[in-house]
């Protein structure tokens, strides 16, 4: 009668460490498919600015006396192997360079340029908020694979710690994260 008691709490243990073990792997596959959705939105959304900012900037073209191509750079990321966050800078760089050509230009009241501006502002905000997002899940996903004993199980499975999208690493040494 011993025996069968040890034997019953063996079973039970070892149905609890198999429940803990399906709902740990389970938790992580979650996090991991919202960051896929995060990065599909965030890839969408740059592929979007990236051709109002290429229209934007062939319209500017026509109104520059010379012929210099100040986009030059611009016009080749799709071409270039970056990252999203990389991307995401440079296009930032280059939608300020169209604002500061705008004004020079005096090209404020163009009703085609003015509706590529508001539709960048509309993808900033989904940009913002998808960014928010994939943070917000790699943050969880990094703190559980961090634990212990979800640490093991997300060993087994190949899980690793992301970097936020801002490719800042707050466990790492370098202090200039937050320099830009």
């Amino acid at each position: 009668m011993l025996w069968l008691s040890i034997l019953l709490i063996i079973i039970i243990i070892v149905c609890l460490i198999g429940i803990y073990y399906a709902i740990s792997f389970n938790t992580l596959n979650d996090l991991k498919t919202k960051i896929y959705e995060a990065e599909s939105i965030i890839d969408e959304a740059l592929r979007t600015k990236y051709d109002a900012l290429i229209r934007i900037s062939n319209h500017i073209k026509t109104h520059m006396d010379n012929n210099k191509n100040y986009f030059k750079e611009y016009e080749k990321l799709k071409d270039t192997n970056m990252t999203n966050f990389d991307m995401d800078r440079k296009l930032n760089e280059g939608y300020t360079l169209i604002l500061k050509m705008m004004d020079d230009l005096k090209l404020d009241n163009e009703e085609e340029i003015n509706n590529e501006i508001e539709a960048i502002k509309r993808i900033d905000e989904k940009l913002t908020a998808a960014k928010n997002y994939y943070n917000k899940n790699t943050s969880e996903e990094n703190a559980i694979i961090r634990k212990f004993p979800t640490n093991i199980i997300a060993k087994i499975h190949s899980f690793k710690v992301k970097l936020f999208f801002d490719g800042k690493d707050m466990d790492d040494e370098i202090i200039d994260d937050f320099k830009m």
